[in-house]
């Protein structure tokens, strides 16, 4: 009887040994350059290891944006729900990258320190598991080209649309009239 359980211990052990270990995901992301002119262009690029995804998922936070992070590409718009900013991963080295293009965004990127997150599952900074994430930071400088000037008031184009109406109502009664 001893042998017997002696030998449900051994069996117990090595079916324990044997169970597969689940490997937590590692993520990594670095900014280049770390301090831009608003309008520039900033570089994010990192691994993922531990898991197979086809893509990570990004958003930022910083000066006036919402808490729960937001979008690289609509700063209006909250990370969550399906919205976040993706770049796709390599499967054959778990290596990613993301140009972010500030001079074409929505919403204002004001002067400031913004931290740039990369999670492996479409969750909002509120939502993702504290070991599930990296961090970037990227300091923003006022930018270096002159805000562009509007030739014209915004009212003109408006203004415009309704006298060309107008004569094209004019017309269309002269050419009535000459028939």
């Amino acid at each position: 009887m001893r042998w017997m359980y002696i030998l449900v211990v051994i069996v117990a052990l090595l079916g324990v040994g044997a169970m597969p270990v689940a490997a937590a995901s590692v993520l990594t992301i670095s900014a280049s350059p770390h301090q831009a002119p608003i309008g520039d262009v900033v570089t994010f690029n990192g691994t993922v290891s531990g898991i197979t995804t086809i893509a990570v998922y990004l958003f930022v936070i910083g000066p006036d944006l919402d808490t729960r992070g937001v979008t690289l590409d609509n700063l209006n718009i909250p990370a969550g729900r399906g919205l976040f900013t993706t770049a796709p991963v390599q499967m054959s080295d778990g290596t990613w990258t993301y140009t972010w293009d500030t001079s074409v965004i929505l919403g204002e990127l004001k002067p400031g320190k913004y931290t740039v997150f990369v999670v492996s599952s479409p969750l909002d900074r509120s939502r993702y598991l504290r070991e599930d994430f990296a961090t970037a930071e990227v300091e923003f400088l006022p930018s270096a080209k002159p805000a562009a000037e509007t030739p014209i008031g915004p009212g003109i184009p408006l203004i415009a649309v309704g006298v060309g109406a107008v004569l094209g109502l004019c017309l269309t009664h002269i050419k009535r009239k000459m028939k």
